[in-house]
């Protein structure tokens, strides 16, 4: 650690550092909300479907994320577990376009919150209802409906319409975020 970090770590000026595990089925856009919260030219052009999973780095004004971008198929969702541990907050995507899939998400997030390494733990997770761009998304509160999202009374928790594409939604659920890890 340079002169400069020393120093800005005593005056309370370095970066608080945090791991988000981000979650959610495959194809529900996490990757891609991932690289939109990257700065412009660190942002990957192509978006192909994670395979186990992904380490990526982005900072806000008072924070530097680490994030855990897990696959979501369904042959590596019995990975997320391996990282709950380390995980300080969580976010949660969901696919607002696909109806037929909104049981499974509810299934896998019923299992993560019965974990024994996130039960007990006062977690924070932002949950973005992804792909509002598309004909047939839902909206965040029927989408919140749909996940049970009021029974979650331990766990401070924040749901935003998003769309990753555009980068819509994205930046208001970041900064709850922010807001609640730094508060922490």
């Amino acid at each position: 650690m340079g002169l400069f970090d020393k120093l800005a770590g005593w005056l309370g000026l370095k970066k608080k550092e945090v791991n988000v595990l981000c979650l959610g089925l495959d194809n529900s856009g996490k990757t891609t909300i991932i690289n939109k919260l990257k700065p412009s030219n660190a942002q990957t052009q192509d978006i192909v479907p994670t395979i186990g999973f992904s380490i990526e780095k982005f900072k806000t004004s008072s924070l530097s994320f680490t994030v855990f971008d897990m696959s979501g198929q369904g042959r590596y969702r019995n990975l997320w577990e391996h990282y709950y541990k380390e995980g300080q907050a969580i976010i949660f995507v969901i696919d607002s376009s696909d109806k037929l899939r909104m049981v499974v998400a509810k299934e896998e997030l019923d299992t993560l919150l019965n974990h024994p390494d996130v039960k007990h733990r006062r977690l924070p997770i932002l949950f973005f209802a992804n792909k509002m761009d598309l004909r047939d998304a839902i909206s965040s509160v029927k989408v919140s409906q749909l996940l049970s999202l009021e029974n979650i009374k331990d766990k401070p928790w924040h749901i935003c319409a998003s769309d990753a594409l555009k980068g819509e939604g994205l930046q208001e659920g970041v900064d709850w975020l922010q807001g609640i890890l730094y508060a922490i």
